[in-house]
């Protein structure tokens, strides 16, 4: 691990750590949890309890105006074990208050909450509608202020799908229109005006692609379903809007990343992990870069515009659970620049769709929505980022924070003869490769045609040699379990490799496609190793982590950023509160800029450099 203490610290728990902006201190008053504050009885062990999430949303004060940063109309939700609360969120200034909940609801052991979302488009000063998925596979959509709505999907007996809800996600900008990723690898389009059938819906084909096919509902008149995604051959594990609204990216127990235009339902690219499912995703604030995590334990990193796989993070020593960029410390080479998340934010969150009308030709009901929305931030908006600030949290109970530097992000796809090892810092260390390298034939993928900033002088890390272990995992092929260093454990997880599965769907033609400006085949798609979709680790650069602290006793679940700090959420239940520098209560600090600055999105210039840890 590049940023780790001596031996004899390592299995402390942080709280706080220190960045180039500051120091991150944890509010011990502005921790949420069970009231009582004791541990989830479960027989089944903690292993079987889902993990913990989180959700935010600001209501809108009687003018209409949202500050997020307010915390009396913040509202935060979460889950633990059989058990949902919803809470008034009082930030880094104010004592969490557990004893007077919003709203706490308790599920029998077979419905326990999995997921849930806050509708922010209809969110008002009286009421906001939440969706909460369950483990049976449900829907559920209830009001925690005005308890006035309390309605289910797939309920009953449960006829659309028997297994957990694993994502649920309202569509951006969609008073009523929601998905819902179930474990059985299939995800649903719903209209929560619409009420589900009394019968088994059966499903007429509506679009098919590579790896993937859409059905609609054989029915007289609109109902829900309004749409069945059938993707890859695993559990869908999650997914997530592009900035912009009109992509959606899905991450498989398969091991893939596919990014469909949600608008027309192409598949406009994929990647692959390096084995075992991916588990996590999220897209980079300007909608360039889409980043997954998985059972590698490794964070890949794929360019929309050239569609591969441009670089892997790997600094976690188990899965990966959660990856999220923080918008706030994204630096900006202009101020002028940042008219992305202001003036097009209602722009393309903005659309109509009203699904109860009638259908199209071919039966499939007309609920794709009157898209208003604009183009992906990076085709129109012209920022030119310098560098992204990325976190990710895992099952090691490790938070990592990793920026990605937009000149090695926008490295060419390369067969190097040694490998690229590059901590956040920008230090770049090579070293040999042994092996043999497959011969199948991948066009090198046209460099990002973003510009390059220069971001001052970066102080230097000292990270410890990768090269053999590099090495090892740059000639696996799948289905081999990973070596391990002298003394470390072997993992002992079976693997979701999708190498059979994923050969059974390729069309035995092998047909020629233009994609990002390179070409591949069909092949790439049965055989991912070492072409575009999954290089290996000598082919791509390979990143470490800015920073890597451990920050609980159990596994980490949850990660959001907000503008004055930062929330993750722990398997034991606690939902913890990071306090930015220079926010905490009564401080006086601010940062102070170097000679050589930045633009940050969520507020005034950050100095540009190395990190103090």
């Amino acid at each position: 691990m590049a940023v780790q203490g001596d031996s004899g610290t390592k299995e402390e728990i942080k709280t706080q750590f220190t960045t180039i902006e500051g120091v991150y201190r944890l509010l011990p008053l502005s921790e949420y949890s069970r009231p009582n504050r004791v541990a989830y009885n479960n027989s089944g062990g903690s292993g079987t309890i889902p993990p913990v999430r989180v959700s935010f949303v600001s209501l809108p004060d009687s003018s209409g105006s949202v500050n997020s940063v307010n915390g009396d109309r913040t509202k935060i939700c979460f889950n633990y074990g059989r058990e949902l609360f919803v809470y008034t969120y009082r930030g880094i200034k104010k004592a969490a208050d557990l004893t007077k909940p919003i709203d706490k609801r308790a599920y029998n052991k077979e419905d326990v909450p999995t997921c849930h979302d806050f509708n922010s488009t209809t969110a008002n000063a009286d009421g906001v509608s939440l969706l909460v998925g369950l483990l049976g596979g449900q829907v559920q959509l209830i009001d925690p202020i005005t308890k006035e709505v309390n309605k289910a999907y797939n309920a009953g007996e449960r006829l659309i799908d028997k297994t957990k809800v694993t994502c649920v996600r309202w569509i951006p900008g969609s008073p009523n229109q929601f998905l819902a990723a179930h474990s059985s690898g299939h995800m649903y389009t719903y209209n929560e005006e619409l009420m589900c059938g009394v019968d088994r819906p059966h499903y007429q084909l509506f679009k098919q692609g590579e790896g993937y096919s859409v059905y609609t509902c054989k029915t007289k008149s609109t109902r829900n379903p309004l749409y069945r995604w059938v993707i890859g051959d695993g559990s869908i594990n999650e997914f997530a809007f592009s900035p912009c609204s009109k992509y959606l990216a899905v991450v498989s127990q398969d091991g893939y990343l596919k990014v469909f235009n949600f608008d027309t339902m192409d598949l406009v690219g994929s990647a692959r992990s390096y084995y075992g499912g991916l588990l996590c995703v999220c897209w980079s604030p300007d909608g360039r870069y889409v980043v997954t995590g998985g059972e590698d334990d490794l964070i890949t990193i794929w360019s929309f515009h050239e569609k591969r796989v441009v670089a892997r993070g790997r600094g976690h020593k188990s899965w990966v659970t959660v990856v999220a960029f923080d918008s706030f410390t994204t630096l900006y080479s202009d101020m002028d620049e940042l008219d992305m998340c202001t003036d097009d934010t209602s722009k393309h969150n903005s659309y109509s769709n009203d699904v109860r009308g009638s259908k199209t030709s071919n039966g499939a009901p007309s609920s794709r929505p009157s898209s208003n929305r604009n183009s992906l931030a990076s085709d129109g908006l012209g920022l030119s980022v310098t560098s992204y600030r990325l976190g990710s949290v895992g099952q090691d109970t490790l938070l990592c924070l990793w920026d990605l530097k937009d000149d090695v992000l926008t490295q060419p796809y390369l067969r190097p003869r040694s490998s690229t090892v590059v901590s956040s810092s920008g230090v770049v260390n090579s070293g040999g490769v042994g092996g043999n390298q497959t011969g199948q034939s991948t066009a090198n993928a046209k460099c990002n045609s973003t510009k390059e900033s220069s971001v001052g002088s970066d102080a230097s890390h000292h990270s410890h040699s990768t090269n053999s272990l590099t090495a090892k995992l740059a000639n696996l092929n799948f289905g081999e379990k990973k070596d391990k260093e002298k003394g470390e454990k072997d993992h002992k997880r079976s693997l979701s490799l999708a190498s059979k599965n994923s050969t059974q769907n390729c069309k035995g033609s092998v047909n020629k496609n233009q994609v990002g400006g390179s070409t591949w085949s069909s092949e790439d798609w049965c055989k991912p190793m070492g072409t575009w979709v999954c290089p290996r680790l000598d082919e791509c650069p390979v990143l470490e982590p800015m920073i890597c602290k451990k920050i609980g006793h159990e596994r980490l679940s949850g990660l959001v950023f907000r503008e004055d700090c930062v929330i993750t959420s722990c398997q034991d239940g606690c939902v913890l509160t990071w306090c930015r520098p220079g926010k905490q209560p009564g401080s006086n600090q601010h940062s102070t800029p170097s000679p050589t600055t930045a633009v940050a999105m969520g507020g005034g210039p950050i100095a540009s450099g190395g990190t103090v840890v």
